[in-house]
């Protein structure tokens, strides 16, 4: 006798089904039009297609074209459709995996010569045939032989095969002439792919293992409607004009050197004048949030991260140790041991705390070269990095205020934020008790505030949950921003102490906090994010002075001087080239003003005002005016000239 599951319906209903029944089943008795617009089912909050057997009961729910979590069983679907065109057209590809990912999906493939862009033009064309020949995707369960049999001639899948463990069970999922090893969901069929788009190709180890070999990854997007394609196609080619590598040059910001090693900046002046605004910006805004400024080494004894933990849970990306005088050293991937110890060079009383320190800090850690990217993925890189020792009275206070501080800094540079609070992962210091109790402490807090947040379950750093702010950009993607992370971990490792108000002595609560995070990764996207037009204040060349002839060359110097003479960055360009050439050029470096002084202008010291963004538009105004109302600007941080 099989078992009987219950199955509760949207609006409340119950129905007993057997185990294995097929959800289809389940859907057509509810109404064969919904049948008609099915692409799979949720039950008890788990996604199944309309034809893998029930084995358990829950909540059950229809997804149609209208529902999120239909379009992951699009593009999962979408990907054993490449595939299926791809072995058609190259019998000899050996066949990996293909999931859905954030806006797409991918497929991976073993041949000896990479994809060209006129493969992926063909492969495309055999997919839209393969979706007009309408195949169902049909699913069967088999024993580990009949498995081995069926994937043969692909190792790939074979050497996934031996992995299963005797009690699991081995789907196989054919479309058409194509079989593939896959736990599903998928469509009930290839014609429901109707708005796609290849992409490109990359290359990717074999189950992310750089000692393994090759493949070639083919990307790929999907959506339920043309206009949903179109935008995104729209938003690529808006984020690759935007793209940080591309503009970083065109504007003389940074560059890499490999004599210098992967992953590591090297600022130029245009950039390090953005990064510098911002760093003062920050210093200001955190000294009068109460913060002290300190400085730790770059290189410190591994007992510190023995101490600490990093050696036992971030040991693979830290940088390998280096001998002096008998003891080991590493670079720091961190900068909270260095705080910790300023903490601990002197007795603390609760009178003192809360006590929070600062740090620009140039930390290092290793990733792997393959995914390394210009300035967002790194291996040096400077956080302002932040440490708040207090007692565990003062941390939702404490919390607010870093919740104040953020939003403030964020509203500054222009970014709209979402929060998520990220809590323990697997591998985690402490109690799981100790840190239900933390998740806790921050969820109150944000709670009491009336600020949205959302659950990033095992997302927290490994000695405490944390809130992960994420910017998002003037195109709507989404980027690390700030953290905030509470610590019990360190404080016990470390055997902090203050001696409270009965003179006993207490263990502090400590809390971890950048703003920006990364300098490098921040001024990245912020490049994307304003596409290389920085606001006045933060923009490398302030206002350029361009006479128009030799005649109006003395008066531009003076209107140069006089600008710079009030802070603002300003140049005078009096080459012999065309005016025409010379506004092109300021354009090109996406100069908020142009000031144009002509026979006219000198004579009544005036300038022609060209206002980044606003086409040939000038404006004639006093140089008095015109140095006033940009010093105002920059003082106010405006976000447009």
């Amino acid at each position: 006798m099989s078992e009987m599951l219950t199955l509760t319906l949207p609006d409340g209903a119950e129905r007993q089904v057997e185990e294995g029944t097929l959800p289809r089943d389940v859907v057509g008795s509810i109404g064969q039009r919904l049948l008609r617009d099915a692409l799979a089912v949720e039950v008890d909050g788990d996604v199944q297609d309309l034809i893998t057997p029930l084995r358990k009961g829950g909540d059950f729910k229809v997804l149609t074209a209208k529902h999120p979590r239909a379009l992951d069983v699009l593009r999962h679907s979408g990907a054993h459709i490449l595939a299926t065109a791809v072995r058609r057209l190259r019998p000899d590809a050996k066949i990996g995996f293909g999931p859905s990912i954030e806006d797409g999906f991918y497929y991976d493939f073993e041949v000896d010569e990479p994809f060209t862009p006129d493969d992926l033009a063909r492969f495309e064309t055999e997919m839209r045939k393969v979706i007009a020949e309408s195949y169902p995707f049909i699913r069967a369960e088999v024993n580990q032989a009949d498995a081995r049999k069926k994937f043969a001639d692909d190792p790939l899948k074979l050497e996934r095969l031996a992995e299963f463990d005797e009690n699991e069970i081995i789907s196989t999922y054919t479309d058409g002439p194509f079989i593939d090893l896959c736990r599903g969901p998928h469509v009930p069929d290839t014609s429901h792919l109707k708005h796609f788009k290849l992409l490109h190709t990359a290359g990717a180890y074999w189950r992310g293992d750089e000692k393994r070999q090759m493949l070639q990854r083919i990307y790929a997007t999907a959506w339920f409607s043309k206009e949903e394609l179109e935008a995104y196609l729209h938003r690529l080619e808006e984020a690759k004009r935007r793209d940080h590598r591309t503009l970083g040059q065109q504007l003389d910001l940074y560059s890499t050197d490999q004599r210098v090693g992967p992953g590591l900046i090297l600022w130029h002046p245009r950039g390090a004048t953005i990064r510098n605004e911002i760093e003062n910006y920050e210093r200001d805004l955190i000294i009068r949030h109460g913060y002290e400024l300190v400085y730790t080494p770059h290189i410190v004894s591994e007992k510190l991260f023995q101490i600490s933990g990093h050696l036992e849970n971030f040991k693979e990306s830290m940088f390998g140790g280096v001998d002096v005088e008998g003891a080991s050293y590493r670079l720091k991937p961190m900068n909270c041991p260095g705080h910790i110890c300023i903490f601990q060079s002197r007795s603390r009383s609760y009178r003192d705390l809360p006590i929070r320190y600062a740090e620009f800090g140039t930390v290092y850690r290793y990733e792997r070269s393959g995914v390394l990217h210009g300035m967002l993925r790194v291996r040096g890189f400077t956080q302002d990095d932040a440490h708040v020792f207090c007692t565990p009275e003062q941390v939702p206070s404490e919390i607010e205020r870093l919740l104040d501080l953020v939003h403030e800094m964020l509203e500054t540079f222009g970014y709209p934020y979402t929060i998520e609070l990220s809590t323990r992962p697997e591998k985690a210091l402490g109690a799981p008790e100790m840190w239900r109790s933390a998740e806790q402490t921050l969820a109150d807090v944000m709670k009491k505030r009336g600020q949205e947040f959302t659950i990033d379950e095992g997302g927290g750093a490994f000695y405490g949950p944390k809130l992960d702010f994420k910017l998002i950009d003037a195109i709507g993607r989404k980027w690390q921003g700030p953290t905030v992370q509470l610590d019990f971990n360190l404080p016990e490792r470390f055997e902090l102490e203050y001696t409270g108000a009965d003179n006993a002595p207490h263990r502090p609560l400590m809390l971890h906090r950048v703003l920006v995070g990364s300098m490098e990764r921040f001024v990245g996207g912020l490049v994307e994010h304003y596409a290389g037009a920085f606001p006045l204040w933060l923009a490398p060349e302030q206002a350029r002075v361009i006479p128009i002839s030799d005649e109006a060359v003395e008066a531009s110097k003076s209107i140069t001087l006089r600008l710079e003479s009030a802070g603002v960055r300003a140049h005078l360009d009096d080459r012999s080239e065309t005016l025409n050439y010379r506004i092109r050029d300021a354009e090109t470096l996406k100069i908020p003003f142009m000031a144009v002084v002509g026979k006219r202008e000198a004579a009544s010291d005036s300038i022609a005002l060209r206002v980044r963004g606003a086409g040939k538009k000038q404006e004639v105004m006093s140089v008095a005016n015109f140095v006033a109302m940009i010093v105002g600007q920059i003082e106010a941080r405006a976000l447009k000239p």
